[in-house]
């Protein structure tokens, strides 16, 4: 016989969390889709604009449920700085960095009437699909139409939740934005609201299988930045194309100084902290 330490159990603990949540959430997508959701059609009498709204009310209650199953199971620490700064956004496009899986999620938990870009081939995922569908996220598999189903989605008063870099960029690495994010304000005249995000120690890295679990427990903190005005990009000489990489670059070059200056959380921050906004 022998002992294990305590934090060998602890860790241990957590990957079989891990896998329990993502479990959960898998299977809830199924249960929203054949539940909850279709019960929105009756309710919305026929009214589709308020029948995606509604869902995706749903979706923001249900993120911070699994939000806050994660902590209490103890797979993470979060800590969510930018609560209060979410709530009076409207019409906004919301970027952010992308360290981790579980970005997305969390970002659909803060920000109000989120809406956002999906690829394509999450409208078959037979976990995602029904609710993908129920509220009206947008594919990215029409690229004629992405421009014209963003702006309508924002002059409703939508936020559309984008990750410029496309995809996770592992720990070390610079992000590296594309211009999809730049040429979207542009085109739809919408603002960027910048947003950062923190995952100590890093977890859930593309690549990397679910239980890779880290060593000790990690937190996902979310940090509101600035507004970006685009007023200054949008001048009767340039082209969009043009401006785009303009915009791109700068975007770049300031996540660039936050994430450099930023590398740690604050002192004190390490203890789970989260706030649940009434929707």
């Amino acid at each position: 016989m022998f002992s294990r330490s305590p934090q060998f159990i602890e860790r241990t603990w957590r990957r079989l969390m891990t896998g329990f949540c993502f479990a959960v959430f898998g299977l809830g997508g199924i249960v929203l889709s054949v539940t909850a959701l279709p019960l929105l059609r009756l309710r919305a009498k026929g009214d589709e604009d308020l029948r995606q709204r509604l869902a995706r009310q749903l979706v923001k209650k249900s993120f911070v449920v699994f939000i806050k199953l994660m902590r209490f199971s103890g797979v993470f620490n979060f800590d969510f700085k930018a609560l209060e700064e979410t709530k009076n956004i409207r019409g906004k496009i919301v970027i952010a960095n992308h360290p981790s899986l579980i970005d997305v999620v969390a970002l659909i938990s803060l920000v109000p009437n989120a809406d956002c870009v999906v690829k394509a081939h999450l409208w078959r995922n037979p976990f995602m699909r029904g609710v993908i569908r129920s509220t009206g996220y947008i594919s990215n598999g029409d690229p004629e139409g992405l421009i014209a189903d963003c702006k309508r989605s924002l002059d409703q008063g939508n936020n559309l939740v984008i990750f410029p870099e496309g995809t996770r960029t592992a720990p070390g690495n610079s992000v590296r934005f594309r211009r999809g994010a730049a040429n979207l304000a542009l085109r739809t005249q919408k603002n960027l609201i910048t947003f950062r995000i923190l995952c100590d120690p890093p977890t859930l890295l593309k690549n990397e299988p679910w239980y890779c679990a880290p060593i000790r427990k990690p937190t996902l903190a979310i940090q509101y930045l600035r507004e970006f005005d685009i007023t200054q990009y949008q001048t009767a000489n340039n082209k969009v194309s043009i401006a785009a990489r303009r915009l791109t670059r700068d975007l770049q070059t300031y996540y660039d100084k936050v994430l450099e200056i930023n590398e740690q959380p604050e002192p004190g921050n390490q203890s789970t902290h989260y706030r649940v906004a009434r929707s």
